[in-house]
């Protein structure tokens, strides 16, 4: 028999896998996997580790009461939490939530975005250096959304065509942009690094690259082809979270973020010092 602290120990964990199998089995991204995972594990020891089963909408509105109350956490964090908890009943238990209508919501409050002029964006775009002096006037010139162009692979830009496909992006769907001729020449550089990171990966004997769907199965080396390569490569390998193997990952979407926000403080600092 399995000693109690033992199902406790072991109990999560099944719980957490049965999760990310039914976000795999979906198509979900990782990064909405981590998420689904990261809400359900929380909930679960806030309330003393009991298993989700035995719980239902009361125990699931205490602890969306307690993100609000004690955590002080954003509308949008809020929403992200009960859509975790939702998708775990729902999906992954198969349960009608008859006290789905009564939990609480944020509301969406309007809020004024805040406008660049255009010389300030070039002022920022110059501060930029390396990779992020590419990826910032492409995300820019183009109005890509930051993973959609981390996932761009080197066959997806031709300069021949002066067009860029971006891959699975909002709803799944694929869509062709054009390539403006002044970012050309970046992109061609910024080829360079995944050409070597190829190389080291063929002479080191790992996986490449992960390949979309079972494209794996059915080619099994065109992971290890420079075509099927990050723009933005990652500057070293590492293990990837769903399959274990070591491979070559894009950039982390929090990398240009920061210095993006670098750039932008940088002329208000300099404001402040005068």
């Amino acid at each position: 028999m399995i000693p109690p602290e033992a199902a406790v120990r072991t109990g999560p964990a099944r719980l957490l896998g049965q999760v990310r199998e039914h976000v795999c089995c979906l198509h979900y991204s990782l990064h909405t996997e981590q998420a689904c995972v990261r809400w359900v594990r929380a909930f679960v020891r806030y309330h003393g580790l009991r298993h989700p089963k035995t719980m239902g909408g009361p125990e699931v509105e205490s602890f969306l009461s307690w993100l609000s109350s004690h955590r002080a956490v954003s509308g949008s964090t809020h929403r992200q939490a009960l859509s975790a908890l939702l998708f775990l009943y729902q999906q992954v238990f198969g349960q009608q939530l008859h006290w789905m209508q009564f939990i609480g919501r944020p509301q969406r409050k309007p809020r004024l975005p805040a406008v660049m002029s255009a010389a300030e964006v070039r002022q920022v775009l110059s501060l930029l250096e390396g990779t992020h002096a590419v990826l910032g006037p492409l995300l820019y010139g183009i109005g890509m959304r930051i993973t959609e162009a981390l996932q761009l692979r080197i066959k997806d830009v031709d300069f021949e065509r002066r067009t860029i496909v971006v891959r699975a992006g909002k709803e799944g769907e694929d869509r062709v942009v054009m390539l403006p001729a002044s970012l050309a020449p970046g992109l061609r550089e910024q080829m360079r690094p995944a050409r070597v990171l190829c190389e080291g990966d063929a002479r080191a004997g790992r996986g490449g690259v992960q390949m979309p769907d079972a494209l794996e199965r059915k080619y099994p080396r065109a992971g290890a082809s420079l075509a099927w390569f990050r723009l933005f490569p990652q500057a070293a390998p590492s293990v990837d979270p769903r399959s274990g193997v070591e491979r070559c990952p894009h950039l982390d979407d929090q990398t240009f973020p920061r210095d993006s926000e670098r750039a932008v403080r940088s002329p208000l600092d300099a404001l402040q010092a005068v």
